[in-house]
Parts: C-alpha cells; structure tokens; sequence
C-alpha cells in the first residue's frame, strides 16, 4: 500500500510539476505515461482556467508525449484529441466544460452554427445542410459509413435537408463532399433519326455493350437507349458527356451497306443456295407490305418495302435486295443456318453362336419271293439322311452287281446292310442307319456407317442369288424330228446385310437414332424345300444413345429340341427288339443372336479425321500380316498394299473463304497486357 502511494505521488509531481513550472513562461512541454485521465484534467484546469464536471464513467490510463513547447489553448486541443482517442467529448456548457462518453454525443447540445463557428475540430457539432439538385433521402445511405457510431444523420424529405451531428472535423468534410454531389443535373432525352440502319437492331448492340461494361465493372450504364421503330429513331436520356458518347457510336452504326446499297451478295459455305432463297423468298417477301407501282415515277423496290432473292447455283451464292431492317432479319437467319453440320459414324455390332446337334438311329425291312422281285413286306421309315434308293434300291442294286447304285442307295453316316437274295425260296434284306452330326456357328459383322446430321443414310453389303422361279419346256418339230427346249425363269434376291439409318443429335451429348436393319443369309439344305432357303433377321426400332455409348437394339435366344420316331405298330414297342422295327431321330438346336449400336458424333474435322485414320490403319495392318513380301511363283511381283496415310498438308489458300471473311465485321481488338487497344483482328 505504501508502495503505490509513493509511485502515486511520484506520478503527480512528473504530471504537474513541468506544467506548473513553463506556465509562468507562456508555453507548457507536457509528458505523460500511464497517468490518470482525472490527473490531466486537472492539469488543463490549471492552465487553462477551465472549470470541468465529469462523469462517473470517464476512467482511462493515457500517455501523452511532446517535444516542444505549447501554448495553452494548444495543449487544450491536445486534450480534447486524447478525450476523443479513448472515447470521451467536451460538450461546453455555460462556465463549465462536462466530459462524457462519446456514445452520449448524440444527445447533447453541440455547435449549430454554420462552418467555422470558433470551434476546435473535436467539439461536437450539429450542422444542417440544405440540398438542392439531389433527394437528400438518396445521401443518407452513401454518406452513412462515413459517419461513426456516436454521430448521428438524418434527412427531412419535406424541407430537403440533412441534419449532421458529428465532430468538427468530421462535418467539415461531410459537407464538402455534399458540395461536390450536389450538383446541377445535365440529362437530357435527344431522338436520333437513322437512315439507314435499323433502330432496334443499334439499340441491340448498344444495349449489349452496356451490359458488358456493367458486368465488367460492376457500375450501372449511365444513359438509357430506347428504338421507336415507327420513326425508325433511337431515343438516348443520360448526362450530356454520355449523350455525345452515344450519339457519335450511332453515327458510326447509322452508314450505308457497303456491297452497293440494299443489295447484297451473300456467299453460302454449308447450305444450297438453291434451297434457301425459295425458303427466304416465302418467309420474307410480304413483310415489307408495300406493293409494286408501275411507270417513270415508280419507286425502286427497296424504298417500297420489297424483297428479292434468287441464288447464282454455279457460285452457291444468294443475291438479296431488301429494306435495311430485313436485310439485318435475313443475315441473322442465314448465319443460323449456314452453318456446319456434325456428323455420325455408327458402328453396328452383330454377334449370332449357335450350336446344333442331331442323332440318329433306325433299320428299313424288305422281304419277298427269290430275287425281292415281288415284296411280302417292307418298312419305310423317313430317314432325312438315307439315300434315294432305301431298302429298295439297295436290295436292286446288289441283285444286279451296279456299285454305282449301291453308292447312291447308302445315305449318310453309318449304314450296314445285311440280308439273302437267292433265287429260290424267299428273299429278305435290312439297311440299318445311323448317324450324328455336331455344327456350331460363330458369326461377328460390324458394319460402319457415317452420315450427317438428319440425314438418312444406307449401306448394303451380300450378294446377288438366284432362286428358281419357274420351270417351262417347249416342245417343237425340227427336220430331223421333235426336239425339246427345257428353260427356267430365275429371278435374283439380295441376301446378306442391310442397314438404313437416320441420326439425330440432341442438345446434350444424346444421339436419336431410327434404325432399319436386315440380315440374310443362305440357311443349310432344309428337309423338304424345293430350293435355296434364307435366314432374315430384321430390327426396326427408335432409340436414343449417348455419344460414344453402346445399347443393344434386341437379339433372340432360343433353344430347339426335337426328338422324332417312327415305328412298326406293337412290334416297335418291344424293350430291346424293338430298336428293330423302329426309326429315332433327335435334333437339338440353340441359337444366341444379339445387335447393338454404337454412335459416336464426329464434332470436327480433327476427331472425324481421328476415326477415319483409325479405320484406315486398322485395315491396311490386316494386309501387313498376310505376308506382304513377294508374291510366290512370280518373281518382282508385290502385294497390293494400301498406302500409308499422308500427314496432314497446311490448308490451301481459299479465294471464296477469304470472299465470306469480307462480308462479316470485323471483330474488336484485344488489349494487350497493359490494356492498351491493340489492331483490330483480322
């Protein structure tokens, strides 16, 4: 307790001592650190004969430093400085001076009197400041950061003025910028006839240069631009500096075509010229509304609103006259649709396994008199697999010695034949068969097909059969007798695979697709069929698929099984003897056959060139592993080979390019790193 005492008394003494001292001489050299706030407003009383009431709530440790002497009403200053750093004022009133917290300002009488008014910069001071050219509703919230928390601003919208409570300083520069913002308004609406452009389509362009500066720098455009398109004017309200900005960009704008007035010639780069000028002509011949007039006087076709259109087919150009604001409508549409198309490459994917199997067993019976000349009995079983003679045939064949029918009389796999043909006494013969046959088919096709957008396109890849139609004989004399003329009419089939297609792409990266597939093929000899039979699988169907995707379109999955017998009435159902009198056939068939469709979207050049080298090389590696060196037996003789493919040659110089560049504008120049304009690109 003593100790602080003495530090106390310590502090009092560095406080009042050096003030009290210099007084006498006119000018004080205050230094305070970590002193009392009640100890310096003392020693302010003290030099400057100031009587001070202070609030219960002004506590604070300052430190003030100086080098060189002050007068006193400096050192007052200084005082109100370090009241308004730790968040007190000095609000005068009568002979006595009441520091209170600074959050109190705005309740407490301050200096209404005009600038100046013989108060320090921190007094408080309550100033009202009349507007003249702007709402002062619209200042209060611009100014309203500027002001800090214990000062106060308001506007009263009947009077149009702006209350101010806030330290001198303060004030000072609040009203100074008042001054600046409050000036006489200079907008005006000015109405600019065109003559030759189109009044919404400059508004247009002017309107999206000001959104672009606005989304650029994020400030608001500062004039506002409206098309009457009855007068064919442009109406611009904004500051007089912004008005002549507009009015020199709508001169620019407002010029006369420069491909000989209101006709233009219009090269295409895509489109037929022939298709679209029948197109343009009926959308825009009746917008003009005017109607022809004959004679001297007559008005040419343009001023009466007409349009014509015809296409030149050797250059695949359109030749259009038209008033300026349908030749503005016409160009826009034009660049729409002439325009490059993407294009598809679909690659089809048609897989079919199969596997059949077929077993066979059965024995034929023939008995009768010496020789078999005439039968007692016989069993005649359907054998799809026997020869044309059966038991029969083969019975005649080994009485008569003719191996030549014998061969015809055995069928296909095992056949044993076994029997006693003698002259007398009875004769009999049986031919037992037997056969199993295994076939499995593995077929893959892949067709490709590349078309453009919307465009219907079709690839047909099989052969040309001929399948009998008809059989006719004539029958005519000649001079040695009768001859006969046999024919057939033959008519021929496509067979093998046809696919027919038409894409569409979407807006997203989605391919639709309609689809008519066929696939033929030549089936095997089918038991019964007077001719050549075919398979024929066809799909038509719609369906969407993603770029690069694979979807299947359908497929067929089957299994066969047929079992067969043939056999002698009660004979034929004996366990183990009855194999005899009997014929069992068993065929077992399953087929896997499925399709898919895989698009792909060739954008560019560059991805469609990417799928045709890939093509290209994926062929020409099939002929380098077929042993491309000399043929053999003929010396120097090569292989054909197809070439490599050539890298890509830089792109020739285009007259009729360059003739398409010339009619689009100029697009602006870019700044360069230092934003500085650059030349306009070419």
């Amino acid at each position: 307790m003593m100790q602080q005492l003495i530090t106390l008394l310590l502090s009092l003494a560095l406080a009042t001592g050096p003030v009290a001292a210099q007084q006498a001489q006119g000018a004080i050299t205050p230094n305070y650190k970590d002193a009392d706030i009640r100890q310096v407003i003392e020693a302010v009383g003290a030099v400057t004969g100031k009587n001070f009431v202070l609030d219960p709530r002004v506590k604070a440790q300052v430190t003030m430093l100086s080098s060189a002497p002050m007068t006193p009403d400096a050192f007052y200053e200084a005082f109100l400085s370090i009241l308004a750093v730790y968040g007190y004022i000095a609000v005068p009133s009568g002979n006595v001076v009441k520091i209170l917290p600074d959050a109190n300002a705005r309740q407490v009488p301050g200096a209404e009197t005009g600038a100046g008014g013989g108060r320090d910069a921190d007094d408080m001071v309550t100033r009202i400041l009349p507007v003249r050219n702007v709402a002062a509703a619209q200042l209060v919230p611009i100014l309203r950061p500027l002001i800090p928390q214990y000062g106060h601003l308001a506007a009263h919208p009947q009077s149009n003025m702006l209350i101010i409570s806030d330290r001198a300083a303060n004030v000072e520069r609040m009203q100074r910028i008042i001054e600046r913002i409050d000036t006489e308004s200079t907008s005006d609406i000015e109405v600019i006839r065109l003559e030759n452009a189109s009044a919404a389509e400059v508004v247009r362009v002017i309107t999206t240069l000001g959104q672009g500066a606005k989304t650029e720098g994020g400030a608001a455009p500062a004039a506002t631009v409206v098309a009457d398109e009855r007068t064919n004017s442009v109406l611009v309200s904004g500051d007089k500096t912004e008005r002549l900005r507009l009015r020199t960009l709508v001169a620019h704008l407002d010029t006369p075509l420069q491909e000989g007035g209101d006709t233009r010639v219009r090269y295409l780069r895509y489109a037929e010229a022939k298709d679209l000028a029948t197109k343009l002509q009926a959308q825009y011949q009746k917008q003009g509304g005017g109607t022809a007039q004959a004679g001297a006087n007559a008005a040419p076709p343009t001023e009466r609103g007409e349009v014509s259109i015809w296409a030149d087919e050797s250059t695949n150009a359109l030749i259009i006259t038209a008033p300026p604001k349908v030749m503005k409508a016409m160009m826009a549409v034009i660049d729409k649709v002439d325009i490059r198309r993407m294009q598809v490459l679909v690659e089809s994917l048609i897989v079919e396994v199969s596997a059949d199997k077929a077993s066979e067993l059965g024995v034929n019976w023939a008995v009768g008199d010496a020789d078999l000349e005439n039968m007692a009995g016989v069993t005649r079983f359907d054998l799809p697999n026997t020869g044309g003679g059966g038991i029969i045939g083969l019975a005649a064949a080994a009485k008569s010695g003719d191996t030549a029918a014998i061969g015809a009389a055995i069928g296909k796999g095992l056949n044993m034949a076994v029997g006693r043909v003698q002259d007398s006494g009875t004769s009999f013969a049986a031919l037992i068969n037997a056969l199993a046959s295994d076939a499995n088919t593995n077929i893959v096709g892949t067709p490709v097909l590349v078309t453009m957008d919307n465009e219907e396109a079709e690839i047909k890849v099989g052969q040309e059969v001929p399948f009998v139609t008809g059989q006719f004989t004539n029958t005519g004399a000649t001079s040695g007798g009768t001859s006969v003329n046999p024919f057939q009419t033959i008519q021929r089939e496509q067979v093998g695979l046809t696919l027919k297609l038409t894409p569409q792409i979407n807006e997203g990266d989605a391919v639709l697709l309609k689809i008519e597939q066929v696939l033929s093929a030549l089936a095997a000899n089918v038991r019964g069929a007077a001719d050549l039979v075919t398979t024929n699988r066809s799909i038509t169907t719609s369906v969407i698929v993603e770029d690069g995707g694979t979807l299947v379109l359908g497929g067929l999955i089957q299994d066969d099984l047929t079992e067969q017998q043939q056999r002698v009435p009660l004979l034929g159902s004996i366990p183990l003897l009855g194999q005899f009198f009997r014929v069992d056939s068993t065929t077992k068939k399953k087929t896997n056959l499925m399709v898919f469709i895989k698009p792909t979207i060739l954008r560019d050049d560059a991805q469609a060139a990417f799928e045709t080298n890939a093509k290209y090389n994926f062929v020409r590696n099939q002929q380098l592993a077929l042993n491309p060196e000399k043929v053999r037996l003929m010396p120097g003789e090569t292989r054909p080979m197809m070439p490599p493919i050539a890298p890509a040659a830089p792109p020739a110089l285009d007259l009729r390019q360059l003739r398409l560049d010339a009619q689009q504008p100029a697009s602006p120049a870019a700044p360069d790193a230092n934003g500085n304009a650059g030349q306009p690109a070419p």
